[in-house]
């Protein structure tokens, strides 16, 4: 039987890198979006076009009263579509970015990162926690800005760290039921986040690529392969971890 796993905010960015990743170890993929429908169903029919089952359910990850329906909702669909009630793998990855410095950050903006990173991710992974196989894995994506700092992201930085905090209490409570959590930690990506700015401003592409050990900007795929490898077998005795996939950022 396939692996099965959800990936939040994987219609775009990071998780479509890392669904096709994953199709392409055999794994069938459920991704949620909040509004681009369009772009979830391509990466549905790219999924389905490499041999693997996907689906795609819409979901605010920072609206915490909808888990509860939307788990019922993505029960009945796992039954219909793959046969089986539960998932395998929960990669946390749905995100915005802000950025204000620090003196003119305000209390509205800390609350849409904290619900949308922080309490997000920690109660929807609870209201999944029936859904969840054992020896399954969950990956929560943080930052590198949880490591290094670049003035304005301050409340970014801070949301994502606590991001790591929650890894390591997960993966303490959820050992007995031998589920893994860790905690994965992209650097600057060449995606379509605070309007591709990394990827579109040659500047500051090329500013970061100067400060980075490999000499570039890092890719979608790259973020990709690191999921899947996290999520794999073969990694099954890192648990609780933070691993940054930053080409060697700011060392």
């Amino acid at each position: 039987m396939n692996k099965i796993a959800l990936i939040t905010g994987g219609s775009r960015g990071l998780g479509r890198a890392g669904a096709l990743a994953l199709a392409a170890e055999g794994c069938d993929i459920v991704i949620t979006y909040h509004s681009n429908e369009q772009a979830a169903n391509s990466l549905v029919n790219e999924v389905e076009w490499a041999g693997q089952r996907a689906l795609a359910l819409q979901l605010d990850t920072a609206d915490m009263d909808s888990f509860a329906p939307f788990v019922a909702n993505l029960t009945h669909q796992l039954t219909n579509k793959f046969g089986r009630s539960t998932i395998d793998y929960l990669v946390n990855n749905a995100g915005v970015g802000i950025n204000a410095l620090f003196a003119d950050t305000t209390l509205e903006q800390v609350d849409t990162l904290l619900n949308m990173h922080v309490k997000g991710p920690y109660f929807l992974s609870q209201s999944l926690l029936p859904v969840i196989a054992n020896g399954g894995a969950i990956l929560n994506v943080s930052s590198g800005l949880s490591r290094f700092c670049f003035p304005g992201y301050s409340a970014y930085g801070m949301a994502k760290g606590a991001v790591e905090v929650m890894t390591r209490y997960m993966a303490k409570e959820l050992g007995p039921r031998k589920i893994r959590v860790n905690t994965l930690a992209p650097g600057a990506i060449e995606t379509d986040f605070r309007g591709g700015e990394v990827r579109d401003n040659h500047g500051l592409n090329q500013a970061i690529a100067s400060q980075t050990a490999l000499g570039r900007v890092g890719l979608p795929d790259d973020i990709g392969g690191a999921i899947a490898i996290l999520l794999s077998d073969k990694s099954y005795w890192i648990n609780g971890q933070r691993v940054e996939a930053s080409g060697g950022m700011m060392l």
